[in-house]
């Protein structure tokens, strides 16, 4: 088991403290000491000049298929030259009318190197392994696509 964890810090400033009027700009501190400028989407009167939560959960998802892509590649001895990936996710409402993201669609464009190339139905199964086993895959419950280009 591993812990991981971020610090999110928020102020209001200056700013009267209304719906309508307050801050959504914040920091994510990563415990490496990285930081990540935040807010709220641009939709939810957040900066759209920061990361927002959302975004970084199609990121999650999107880094975590890629890093166990990566490692089923290098276990069936395959080399990957470039892993590329253009996702997306959507905001939308439930049944129950609550705001969740309820789809994320995953667009991995791979280039493989070294002397042997993987066929299609390879990589197809490749990309299923990889959902299957992704931590952060089996950690939500919307639906997570992969689309290969």
């Amino acid at each position: 088991m591993s812990e991981h964890t971020a610090k999110i810090e928020w102020q209001r400033g200056d700013a009267e403290f209304t719906y309508q009027t307050y801050s959504r700009n914040h920091t994510v501190t990563f415990a490496n000491g990285h930081v990540v400028e935040s807010s709220a989407a641009a939709d939810f009167m957040g900066d759209p000049e920061k990361v927002d939560p959302e975004t970084m959960f199609v990121a999650s998802l999107s880094n975590c298929h890629m890093l166990t892509f990566l490692a089923i590649a290098a276990k069936k001895r395959l080399v990957v030259e470039s892993y590329v990936d253009n996702a997306s996710g959507v905001l939308g409402t439930l049944e129950n009318k609550k705001m969740a993201m309820t789809t994320v669609t995953l667009r991995p464009a791979i280039v493989f190197g070294g002397d042997t190339t993987p066929d299609a139905a390879t990589i197809d199964d490749m990309h299923h392994k990889s959902h299957e086993h992704c931590f952060i895959a089996n950690s939500v419950s919307c639906a997570v696509n992969v689309e290969p280009a």
